[in-house]
C-alpha cells in the first residue's frame, strides 16, 4: 500500500540524514550560537531575555535553513548519482511516493533538530527565571513551517539540477522570499508605471517568507494580529503542497535510462 511504501522511504531517508556529518556540524554550531547569546546578553543592561530570545531564534532559523538546503538537496541527487534510484523505482514504488517519502523523511529530521535547538533555547530562557511564553513556541513552529517550505523547493530543484545549482536556487528563494515586501514598496515608489505593475506582480507571484517571521514580535512582546499565525500556516501548507506537486511532475517525466 502507498502509505506503507512512503513510510518506508521516509524512515530510510531519516536514517540517512542523521548519519550525515554536515547535519551534526550545523547542529553543533547552532547550539554554540544559541549558547553565545548569554555572553552577548551580559554585555547589555536590562536586555538579557530579549538578547537571548533574539539570538536564539535567529540561530534556529539560520542553521535550520542550512540543514534544509544542504541536506535536502542530497536526498534526490545522491540517489541518482549512486544509481540507487533505479533499484527503488524498479520495485512497486511510484515516483510520487519516492518524492513524498523523501520530503517526510527530511521533515522528520528537521523536527528532531529543531526540537534539540529549541530545548537549548528554553534552557537559557529558564535561566533568566522567565516563564514559558506560548509566542515563543509559535515562532519556532513558523520557523519549522518555513523550513518545510524550503525543503520542498530543495527537492524540486534537485529533480532537474546539480547539487550546487540546487543550493543556489533554494538560497535565492529564501533571500527573495524575505525581500518581497521591500520589492513591492520600492517598486510602488517608481515613476514608471511598468515598474509598479511588475513589482506588484512579483509580490503576488513570489513566495513571501515574512509571513513566517514573528521573531521581532516575540522578542519585544508585541501582540500579534488575530489570525496572523493561522494565515501563515495555511499559506505555508498550500504553497508547500504546490511546490511538492511541481517536483513530482518533473520527477515523473525524468528519464533515467
Amino acid at each position: 500500500m502507498a502509505p506503507q511504501r512512503i513510510k518506508a522511504i521516509a524512515a530510510n531517508t531519516f536514517r540517512e540524514a542523521v548519519r550525515d556529518k554536515i547535519l551534526y556540524s550545523l547542529l553543533f554550531f547552532a547550539l554554540v550560537m544559541i549558547g553565545s547569546s548569554v555572553l552577548v546578553a551580559e554585555l547589555t543592561i536590562g536586555e538579557f531575555l530579549k538578547i537571548v530570545k533574539d539570538v536564539g531564534l535567529g540561530s534556529i532559523s539560520i542553521f535550520g535553513v542550512l540543514i534544509a538546503v544542504f541536506v535536502g538537496i542530497q536526498l534526490v541527487t545522491r540517489e541518482i548519482d549512486r544509481k540507487t534510484v533505479y533499484t527503488v523505482l524498479s520495485k512497486p514504488v511510484h515516483r510520487w511516493e519516492f518524492i513524498v517519502g523523501k520530503f517526510l523523511g527530511l521533515g522528520s529530521t528537521l523536527f528532531v533538530e529543531l526540537s534539540i535547538m529549541t530545548a537549548g533555547l528554553l534552557i537559557l530562557v529558564g535561566i533568566t527565571g522567565s516563564e514559558f511564553a506560548p509566542a515563543l513556541a509559535g515562532a519556532v513552529a513558523l520557523i519549522y513551517l518555513e523550513l518545510l517550505f524550503l525543503t520542498a523547493f530543495s527537492i524540486l530543484f534537485s529533480t532537474f539540477s546539480t547539487p550546487t545549482l540546487s543550493a543556489l536556487f533554494t538560497l535565492s528563494v529564501y533571500a527573495i522570499g524575505h525581500m518581497s515586501n521591500d520589492i513591492y514598496r520600492f517598486g510602488q515608489k517608481a515613476d514608471a508605471e511598468w515598474i509598479r505593475v511588475a513589482s506588484r506582480a512579483l509580490y503576488y507571484l513570489l513566495p513571501n517568507l515574512e509571513y513566517f517571521n514573528i521573531k521581532n514580535e516575540v522578542v519585544h512582546d508585541v501582540d500579534m494580529l488575530p489570525g496572523q499565525i493561522g494565515y501563515a500556516v495555511v499559506y505555508g501548507l498550500v504553497y508547500t503542497a504546490i511546490v511538492l506537486f511541481a517536483a513530482i511532475v518533473i520527477f515523473e517525466r525524468r528519464d533515467f535510462k
